[in-house]
């Protein structure tokens, strides 16, 4: 059975929309059950069309408790090659790997977030989503897959500018795009300094509709290893004879912690937004604890936003938001995007 369910779809993603962040939490948005209606990844993976486009993948087929074809998602191998097949049988992305150890992520959820940036960026367009090179989208922690650039610009066409600390991985991001011919729209560039994260990236006189990340959820090394041995029990894979994988998914320490974990990352981000508040239209990241949003609505509320959003997201059991905040008013907004 998938780690990630891709059963069903559901509504657009609900957004909330305030013009002052509260004092208070505010009422969640509803609760949303599965994918996206745009995710690409809907109902059960089509091993078949899988296997013809990546043949690898057939090594790591099994049948699962319920007689159902899936991979083992206790090895590392085995989901790297299925995150290989998907991107190439649905995106067109034929040359895509990792190196061993660094994060290797559910690509399905991951796509989510992008349709909720499009669907964001569409209720200042008159409900049409922005499409093409024109919309400039810079993602913060852009890693060794890559992901959501690739995502990104298969759906909608978009320009990105991945960032990174990591210069292996940018060095791994960086052949995989251009195996792909893919340099043209997704450009890297290193943060060579760890205390920023806009700061070097973003250059004088360039402008942005989003920015996007994906932040490092643990406080540290030791947390992280803790919280990937739970989701193996809770997945009913905790076996003492087996041989598991240190951590769910791999990750470098840089991908998956850091000092003060991802409430003292997104207070960061906040904080140095505010310096770039007139190259950025939409401000964005995941926010992995819903128990984070209320401090970090309380620090938005200390900046000059004027919108901030908080949009859920699903996939199967898990949920999942990303926050959302811009320093320019709904008319400015609307401008911005005109064709």
């Amino acid at each position: 059975m998938a780690l990630w369910d891709t059963s069903a779809p559901y509504p657009a993603i609900p957004i909330m929309s305030r013009t002052t962040p509260p004092k208070r939490p505010p009422p969640q948005a509803k609760k949303t059950t599965g994918l996206h209606p745009r995710n690409r990844h809907q109902g059960h993976y089509d091993f078949d069309a899988l296997m013809r486009t990546t043949p690898e993948l057939k090594a790591f087929v099994i049948l699962n408790p319920y007689g159902k074809r899936s991979i083992d998602f206790a090895d590392p191998h085995a989901v790297r090659t299925l995150n290989r097949a998907l991107l190439c049988h649905l995106y067109g992305i034929r040359h895509w790997d990792i190196p061993d150890g660094y994060l290797c992520p559910p690509v399905p959820g991951r796509a989510d977030y992008i349709h909720g940036l499009a669907d964001l960026l569409a209720e200042d367009a008159a409900g049409r989503i922005p499409r093409g090179v024109s919309v400039r989208a810079l993602d913060i922690g852009t890693g060794a897959n890559c992901i959501y650039p690739l995502l990104g610009h298969g759906d909608y066409g978009w320009h990105f500018v991945g960032a990174d600390i990591d210069e292996r991985a940018m060095s791994a991001a960086g052949a995989m795009l251009a195996a792909n011919g893919l340099e043209p729209a997704i450009e890297l560039r290193r943060q060579t300094n760890p205390d920023w994260l806009f700061r070097g990236i973003v250059q004088p006189g360039e402008r942005f509709e989003l920015t996007l990340c994906n932040p490092p959820f643990h406080t540290n090394a030791d947390e992280a290893h803790a919280g990937s041995r739970r989701k193996w029990k809770n997945l009913g894979k905790l076996d003492p004879k087996r041989k598991l994988p240190t951590l769910n998914f791999g990750g470098q320490s840089n991908e998956l912690w850091c000092p003060g974990g991802e409430l003292a990352f997104l207070r960061r981000m906040i904080e140095e937004s505010e310096a770039y508040a007139t190259q950025v239209l939409w401000f964005t990241s995941l926010v992995s604890k819903g128990g984070n949003l209320d401090p970090l609505q309380r620090a938005l509320g200390r900046t000059s936003a004027v919108e901030v959003r908080v949009a859920e997201m699903a996939q199967g059991q898990k949920r999942s938001r990303f926050l959302a905040w811009s320093f320019h008013d709904a008319r400015t907004r609307k401008e911005w995007l005109k064709p």
